[in-house]
């Protein structure tokens, strides 16, 4: 991920260009990650030390979207409608 990618995507979900650590922005780069890594894992189905990273991420944000949908009901909802994420 290049930094003119992280900058674009903490503008759009953050509350600014530095804001880094809010969920809404973490949530917004393990999306992208998670990403990358499933397509990698399609050419290369034996690599098992992406695929566990893999699932350590997809838990982490799963528990961060929870987070979010108890403090802002409406901001989850946008987050999964805008990320193309299913409930």
């Amino acid at each position: 991920m290049t930094a003119e990618k992280k900058k674009e995507i903490f503008k759009i979900y953050g509350t600014s260009v530095n804001d880094t650590g809010s969920s809404k922005v973490q949530v917004t780069l393990f999306t992208y990650r998670i990403n990358h890594l499933s397509n990698h894992l399609k050419n290369n189905k034996k690599d098992f030390n992406t695929e566990r990273a893999l699932v350590k991420l997809v838990g982490k944000r799963k528990k961060l979207l929870k987070y979010i949908e108890k403090r802002d009901i409406n901001c989850y909802k946008k987050i999964i409608k805008h990320l193309g994420l299913r409930k």
